[in-house]
C-alpha cells in the first residue's frame, strides 16, 4: 500500500484537510475485491450515473443510502432455500460498495432494469456559493480628473 506524506502542502493551504482526510480514507479502504463491477459516467456538466452490474438481485435486495457525502449501496441475498448447485457462476454474495461524493453532489434517482442498478447524480451548488459580481464603491473617475485639474 503506497502512503503519501502531506506535510509539505499544510504549511501553504488553509482549508484543505477535509480534502487530504479523503485521500488517506480512500486509501485505507480502497481493498474492495472488485465486486460487484460498476461503471461510473460524466452524462453532462453537472451530472452522473453509476451503474452496478448485480446479477441475481432484484430491487428488494440493494439498499442504496446517501449520508455526509458518502453513497453506500449494499446487496443481501437472503436464503429461501438450499439448492445443490452443479456449478454456481452467477454470485449472489453479500456486498457493500461505498463511493465518496463531492460536495453539493445529491443522488436524483436510482432505477433497477435488466440486473443493472442505476443510480443519476447531479451536483447543484447553493446559490450563495455561486460566484457572484461584487459591485466596487469609491470614486467615481470623474472625480479623479476634477482633482488633477485642479491641482495643475
Amino acid at each position: 500500500m503506497r502512503t503519501y506524506d502531506f506535510s509539505p502542502l499544510w504549511r501553504s493551504t488553509v482549508g484543505f484537510d477535509r480534502l487530504f482526510d479523503q485521500i488517506n480514507n480512500t486509501q485505507l479502504h480502497d481493498n474492495q475485491d472488485g465486486y460487484p463491477p460498476y461503471d461510473i459516467v460524466r452524462t453532462g456538466e453537472e451530472t452522473y450515473r453509476i451503474s452496478l452490474a448485480v446479477a441475481g438481485f432484484g430491487p428488494d435486495d440493494i439498499a442504496v443510502t446517501a449520508e455526509q457525502n458518502v453513497l453506500t449501496i449494499e446487496g443481501q441475498k437472503p436464503d429461501k432455500e438450499q439448492r445443490e448447485y452443479l456449478y454456481q457462476g452467477i454470485s449472489a454474495r453479500h456486498f457493500k460498495r461505498q463511493f465518496n461524493l463531492a460536495d453539493y453532489v445529491q443522488v436524483k434517482n436510482a432505477s433497477f432494469e435488466n440486473g443493472l442498478l442505476r443510480i443519476e447524480l447531479a451536483r447543484e451548488i447553493p446559490e450563495a456559493m455561486k460566484p457572484r459580481q461584487i459591485p466596487i464603491n469609491g470614486t467615481s473617475p470623474s472625480n479623479v480628473q476634477q482633482l488633477e485639474g485642479k491641482a495643475a
